[in-house]
């Protein structure tokens, strides 16, 4: 059975990061994609970000490569391009051209600071652009600096995955009757979309403007990671009642009326040091013994070599063998519309 995505053409021009990842996720879904790429500059086979997509080499500098790219256009549903602003317009393939060719293409732009804005033409990376959204000041423990949580907010969560999820969204729209138009898809607006819950909170006065003092923020000894005896780490997220109980008896804290005071703030940083020398007290798989599987809300922070072989991923497949690689296998998953296991691409 085909992906949901089934009969939709996508055209990515090539680039890295945020754009092929959306069109990793489209491919993923059933969507078929072909990678437009300059002369021998075929992105990596063995990458899971370039998996599932026809390859096709084009030399946009020359006039026969730009009308070969129009002609595949014209025909296709949906286009991703991870340019800075105005460069595929001087290349002779913008919006106005493009769509004047295929009205109904939903032209998908994938740019760190968007399409206009005071930042719109400055180079940036992903630090930079949750910087601005406000999101990196949050990243942190208490009294250090903003710690980068690598490039997973910017580039693929409010990148990569908003883009995909603005396509799909222009696309139904083109498919029930309206027109093709362009998804101007910027990782500053994505990254702060993904804070909306943690601005809720600051607006109502539920989280304070500082790094490591708050619920989710590693401030609260109820949710954290631990080292334990053989240097490796597990994590708790024993926010509710009923949680934190099952945490208090099974790790002995039943008779300590310190951890009484979950909620209380001013108790955080005391009942932190106990439990950072409980969980020393036992190796990973000691804990895991104990607590895995459990009401606690509890989980050993595995590698990325560990990850793959976790009993839990290995049921579910969250990875597959592609090509000789295991990699993340495609997600969500359907009841009906099952996509095809990824392939390298071709």
């Amino acid at each position: 059975m085909p992906g949901p995505l089934a009969g939709i053409n996508i055209v990515e021009f090539a680039g890295i990061g945020p754009g092929p990842f959306c069109g990793m996720m489209l491919a993923d879904q059933g969507a078929h994609v072909t990678v437009l790429h300059r002369p021998g500059g075929a992105p990596d086979g063995r990458l899971a970000l370039s998996r599932s997509r026809k390859m096709v080499e084009i030399d946009l500098k020359s006039p026969d490569g730009i009308q070969k790219a129009r002609d595949i256009v014209a025909k296709a549903d949906g286009l991703i391009e991870g340019f800075r602003p105005g460069v595929m317009e001087r290349l002779g393939l913008g919006p106005d051209v493009l769509l004047a060719d295929n009205p109904a293409l939903v032209y998908g732009r994938m740019t760190g600071w968007g399409q206009y804005g005071s930042l719109a033409h400055a180079a940036g990376h992903d630090i930079n652009y949750i910087s601005v959204s406000g999101a990196l000041h949050a990243f942190g423990r208490k009294g250090e600096k903003p710690t980068p949580p690598i490039n997973m907010i910017g580039d693929f969560g409010g990148g990569g995955m908003m883009l995909a999820f603005g396509m799909v969204s222009a696309l139904l729209h083109a498919k029930t009757g309206g027109t093709g138009q362009v998804v101007d898809c910027a990782m500053t607006d994505g990254s702060a979309a993904l804070m909306a819950m943690i601005f809720d909170f600051h607006n109502i006065g539920q989280w304070q403007d500082e790094r490591g003092v708050n619920l989710l923020d590693t401030g609260a000894h109820f949710y954290d990671s631990y080292e334990t005896d053989d240097g490796k780490y597990v994590s708790i997220g024993s926010i509710e009642p009923q949680f934190y109980a099952q945490l208090r008896k099974v790790a002995g804290l039943q008779d300590d009326p310190d951890f009484d005071a979950q909620m209380n703030p001013k108790m955080w940083a005391p009942l932190k040091e106990k439990l950072t020398a409980l969980f020393k007290t036992k190796t990973r798989d000691e804990w895991c013994a104990l607590m895995e599987g459990t009401d606690i809300c509890f989980a050993p922070v595995l590698s990325l070599a560990e990850a793959k072989q976790h009993p839990h991923n290995v049921e579910r497949e969250t990875f597959v063998d592609v090509g000789g690689y295991l990699q993340p296998a495609p997600a969500p998953r359907y009841s009906v519309t099952v996509s095809e296991k990824p392939t390298p691409p071709e």
